[in-house]
């Protein structure tokens, strides 16, 4: 386990590689005993905070680099500690020669996510904040960026720290009833009980369905474009994604194996899926490629039925639809090469998941796109919504709500304080499990493991 607190550690803060300039960030005591010894400057140690300095870094007499020193006094900086960040060219050689030299005078090199990790410890914010700031920077669109910092800010946390406090004073009152037991008085009353609790899972319930949204948000609206060989998924992705992405060819059974890319409509990730076209087959590789289509199918939130409107039946289009409605999941009809028919069977220009396009010329795949964002319910999202993301803390709100539900059934069954008393606790457990006021040292470290070096 990591000594924390105790010791200056120092990282690169930047992305590793060649680059204009790069940032090193030291943390802990004696960073600023440190930086002098090596900064030919002015005294840091006089300096006020958050002030900028220049100077050179210098290993006995030789100069190593030209640079800037910013300063951050504890407690206003990001781990509440003193942290100094240099700024120096982006040489790699640069970068080494400034680490192993703060090494050599006594620093440690940090490991992943200990910067973060000692910002929580010290109070800067809770654990659920803390793992945003990982899940910020790994935001790649505009709707994850906006879930991670909503969250960053105290987001859920706010929720979580609303409900927890309802409950510790239904908790310390029926443990004052525990103390109390041979004298039969009653300081927390049952029906209050009951009705703040289905209150609370009022709350976690819209908590616990946001997190279907949340993964999407995080990960990717996985789209998977399925329909027979030749109907022109290839064509399509490549038109979505506007490059050649997949190999296009008038022979059947092309495409055998997943291909996948992403794109971002209006702010949001989406995953295409392209599979092999579903068909009977004896080629034991293009069958493969069929059963993975399937899979496929099973996992993704929407579906994309492609199909040749210059030769595929209606009946059979039908068909295939009522199966999508089966499964239950948001599906659009894609009919593809409207350029080769004269006119569209009114039975699919009425049915309000068909549009069709021509993606070999590109014709109405903008619209297509509308589609797709209006079928992922996307517009559920709003900035500053309250969404969760984090499986960590999905699973922490799913054993809050099952503890909740054993309280309330202790009161009908009107189970001694004991037991009451404990299904409580364990909802309180789970809730502080969310925030970090319930963790141990080996949930810390796999949580801040999983961070970058440097942050």
């Amino acid at each position: 386990m990591i000594e924390r607190n105790l010791d200056t550690i120092i990282a690169l803060a930047t992305a590793p590689g060649v680059g204009a300039i790069a940032v090193i960030r030291l943390s802990g005591p004696d960073s600023y005993n440190l930086t002098n010894k090596v900064f030919d400057g002015k005294d840091l140690a006089e300096q006020k905070s958050h002030t900028v300095h220049f100077g050179n870094i210098v290993d006995d007499e030789e100069i190593i680099d030209e640079v800037l020193v910013t300063l951050f006094k504890n407690p206003h900086s990001f781990t509440k500690e003193d942290s100094i960040e240099i700024s120096c060219h982006g040489s790699q050689y640069i970068i080494n020669r400034i680490l192993q030299l703060f090494v050599k005078n006594g620093a440690r090199l940090a490991g992943p996510g200990e910067f973060t990790q000692r910002a929580y410890i010290n109070g800067r914010f809770d654990l659920a904040q803390a793992e945003a700031v990982a899940d910020l920077i790994a935001s790649e669109n505009e709707s994850a960026h906006a879930a991670a910092l909503n969250q960053m800010r105290g987001g859920i946390s706010g929720e979580i720290k609303v409900l927890r406090e309802k409950l510790v004073h239904f908790a310390s009152m029926i443990e004052l009833e525990l103390d109390f037991s041979e004298e039969d008085v009653e300081f927390a009353s049952r029906d209050e009980l009951k009705e703040l609790i289905k209150n609370i899972d009022i709350v976690l319930v819209k908590l616990i369905d946001s997190f279907q949204l949340g993964n999407v948000i995080k990960n990717g609206v996985p789209v998977v474009i399925v329909g027979k060989p030749n109907a022109g998924k290839s064509t399509l992705l490549n038109a979505l994604l506007e490059e050649e992405k997949a190999i296009v060819s008038d022979i059947a059974g092309t495409t055998r194996d997943i291909i996948e890319d992403e794109l971002n409509i209006r702010g949001v990730k989406f995953r295409f899926i392209d599979t092999a076209g579903l068909r009977e087959t004896a080629d034991h590789i293009e069958a493969i490629g069929v059963e993975r289509a399937e899979q496929k199918m099973d996992e993704a939130a929407l579906i994309m039925y492609l199909f040749d409107l210059s030769t595929e039946a209606i009946e059979e289009i039908k068909e295939t639809e009522q199966k999508l409605i089966d499964r239950n999941k948001p599906y659009i009809l894609v009919g593809n090469k409207s350029d080769k028919v004269d006119s569209i069977p009114n039975s699919l220009i009425e049915d309000d998941e068909f549009i069709s396009i021509a993606a070999k010329h590109n014709k109405q795949v903008e619209v297509l796109k509308d589609r797709i964002w209006q079928k992922s319910q996307m517009d559920n999202f709003k900035a500053g919504n309250v969404v969760v993301t984090n499986a960590r803390h999905y699973q922490s709100l799913v054993n809050t709500q099952n503890a909740l539900h054993d309280v309330l059934k202790g009161i009908d069954l009107q189970v001694s304080n004991d037991f009451l008393a404990q299904d409580i606790r364990h909802s309180l457990h789970y809730l502080g499990e969310i925030t970090g006021e319930i963790t141990t040292d080996d949930l810390l470290d796999n949580i801040f493991s999983k961070f970058c070096i440097g942050k």
